[in-house]
């Protein structure tokens, strides 16, 4: 009986699903027949059947994944599994399995094995298209810029072969605006939806479902330089739910959202950016564009005043994590944790809110890094530098690997170093940076572009340190910079500064001459016209005080408020010269009559006063002697009582 394939070459069916089921009748009769087997799996793929394929081959008998591994490859990327198929194609040495692969570890987010294995297929090209490999390293490039992992990245600008088509152009766009450069991708953007909209070859429905991914990156660039009615009419020219793709149609959510005023009814918004998407295994967001969108609705839910909810959710996420970390998503849904406790407060109140629970988590950076960015705005450094440096030294203490990478990482030793620089503590400057640089360079040879920029800080601050000490350490951070990346003209720079008796010629070579850098500078003309110093009228008139402005009304004489007088006043009579003194103090007094009661009350005003020596009367009576008061000594028992009046 003759095989399968060999019928199938004899044949003219074109038909996938007839040779689906020639395949099914085939292996009927023989389970174990590979190439059969391998045929159906063939079929599956070309039906975009891709689960059914992946069960088809590894359900097969012997080692047909081994003959068929890029069709296992491919079947695992499209199935969604696109760690395991990177792992599948990378056994293969063929140009297929390269190709597979460099597309799974894109979408697995292993990018620079990614950019790795396009930039080998471009430096060897065969029948693979030249365009292509472009289209794919310029996506892959983009997307390490934009999750942060620029380290990896070479910054890439758009050259003239991005302008030929609409995908490049596309990819170049996303380049920009992960750079930041808006401006740029705004004039990328409208050229690839131009060159989208003047293609020939294909379909009006397919080119609306290739330009769409373009206008939401339009709306989302205008929304970022602030034209919001643009991006806002930009949005509402497109169907959302006609995306196909469910993480583009998310991102339109999102973006439609943002470029509404901020008076919107934030229920709404809230009702928008959680539609109904339902993300599938072959198409979900990067886990950067994942944490931002889980940033968006937090802001949301904090907008529509559900807190409690925002709390709950973001602590079972945190939990999950060991502190410290510097896992970005973990730190920032801390930061979101602490603004759904503040309540939308800042300042002072949102502090109150916040600092009780930093004694529940002491080492979640996310944490305290909000306070401290609080304490910062409420004009408090010192208690800005007293936390932070408590936090790093209970994680110095703990003196593990990962606790000493949090410890000398490069965004938290700047912003040791910027509480440092506002307090002019130029000392603990130097030796924050010294401890970091010691660190990463007995921890690593190559450096990523974080610690590099640390270390060249480093270098610089170290420069300017008396210690001996210091100078030989940034002689050797610029040593090592500079054998790291020798056309680097700020190592080489600083090189120079650090050791200038060591440096060689090849070494400095790249900077630029003296006499180029003072070839514009007119040596005879600047000692000839001397010091540039201000006149002395000018400084004169700078001290002068400035002359009234006459032109101005002069400002009305305060008004002299009239005296009052009594109403029984007689100008004829001379005023009492007494008149000033207290009542009691006057001559013309005379106390209240009321026998020995109001007596021994006006001798009670004055204890101590002596009478006039004259005998005459003085003005306050002396307080008499004291005088005891025996009693009469009665008999035992209660005493008589009064007699009674007679009523």
């Amino acid at each position: 009986m003759k095989t399968l394939s060999a019928l199938l070459q004899r044949s003219d069916i074109e038909d996938h699903q007839q040779v689906l089921q020639a395949s099914d009748a085939a292996l009927k009769e023989n389970k174990a027949d590979l190439n059969t087997q391998h045929i159906k799996a063939i079929a599956l793929l070309k039906l975009d059947r891709y689960e059914d394929a992946v069960k088809v081959l590894e359900a097969g008998a012997g080692n047909l994944k081994d003959e068929a591994r890029l069709e296992y490859a491919y079947a695992l990327y499209k199935s969604g599994n696109a760690a395991k198929a990177a792992e599948v194609a990378q056994q293969g040495a063929d140009r297929g399995c390269k190709h597979v692969e460099a597309q799974s570890r894109y979408r697995a987010e292993d990018f620079q094995r990614a950019f790795d294995l396009y930039a080998e297929l471009a430096s060897d090209l065969r029948e693979d298209a030249d365009l292509d490999l472009r289209i794919n390293s310029a996506a892959v490039d983009a997307q390490r810029t934009w999750d942060g992992s620029d380290d990896l990245a070479v910054t890439r600008k758009a050259g003239r072969q991005d302008l030929d088509v609409f995908e490049t152009a596309y990819n170049a766009a996303c380049g920009s605006i992960a750079r930041g450069e808006l401006l740029q991708a705004e004039v990328l953007l409208k050229r690839a939806h131009n060159l989208c909209n003047a293609l020939e070859d294909m379909t009006d429905d397919e080119k609306e479902a290739e330009m769409l991914p373009i206008i939401v990156q339009q709306a989302y660039v205008l929304a970022k330089l602030g034209r919001f009615e643009e991006a806002e009419r930009l949005s509402q020219s497109i169907d959302v739910k006609s995306i196909p793709d469910s993480s583009t149609q998310r991102i339109a959510r999102v973006n439609r959202a943002a470029s509404r005023p901020s008076s919107s009814n934030p229920f709404e918004t809230q009702r928008l950016i959680s539609g109904n998407v339902n993300p599938s295994a072959t198409d979900r967001p990067f886990e950067f564009q994942a944490s931002i969108l889980h940033q968006n609705r937090y802001a949301v839910d904090s907008q529509s005043v559900k807190f409690d909810g925002a709390v709950e959710s973001t602590n079972a996420s945190i939990a999950k994590q060991p502190a410290p970390t510097l896992d970005p998503h973990t730190n920032s849904l801390a930061v979101v944790n602490a603004a759904a406790r503040a309540r939308n407060t800042t300042g002072k109140e949102a502090l109150k809110h916040i600092l009780p629970h930093l004694q529940k988590r002491p080492n979640d950076v996310g944490l305290i890094l909000t306070i401290v960015q609080l304490y910062i705005l409420t004009g408090n450094s010192s208690s800005a530098i007293t936390l932070l440096e408590g936090f790093l030294s209970r994680v110095e203490q703990a003196g593990t690997t990962a606790d000493l990478d949090v410890l000398f990482a490069p965004g938290l030793v700047g912003a040791m170093v910027g509480l440092y620089h506002r307090e002019h503590r130029k000392s603990h400057i130097q030796h924050e940076f010294a401890k970091a640089a010691t660190h990463w360079r007995r921890k690593s040879k190559t450096y990523s572009a974080g610690v590099t920029n640390l270390l060249k800080a480093a270098g610089s601050v170290l420069l300017e340190s008396e210690d001996p000490e210091h100078g030989k350490l940034a002689a050797d951070i610029f040593t090592a910079l500079h054998d790291q990346d020798p056309a680097d003209r700020y190592t080489t720079a600083g090189l120079l500064a650090a050791a200038p008796t060591t440096s060689s010629s090849s070494q400095t070579s790249s900077l630029t001459p003296i006499s180029t850098l003072t070839a514009g500078i007119d040596v005879a003309a600047l000692e000839n016209h001397g010091i540039a110093t201000p006149s002395t009228g000018a400084q004169v008139a700078a001290r002068k005080r400035p002359a009234p402005d006459t032109s101005k009304t002069a400002k009305a004489a305060k008004k002299i408020r009239k005296s009052r007088l009594p109403k029984d006043y007689d100008p004829k009579k001379t005023p009492d010269p007494e008149r000033w003194l207290p009542l009691r103090d006057r001559s013309s007094y005379r106390p209240p009559k009321g026998g020995k009661k109001g007596k021994a009350r006006l001798n009670a005003l004055s204890q101590g006063a002596a009478p006039s020596g004259d005998g005459s009367d003085a003005s306050r009576p002396g307080t008499p002697g004291g005088e005891v008061v025996k009693a009469k000594q009665t008999g035992g028992g209660g005493g008589k009582k009064k007699k009674a009046k007679g009523r």
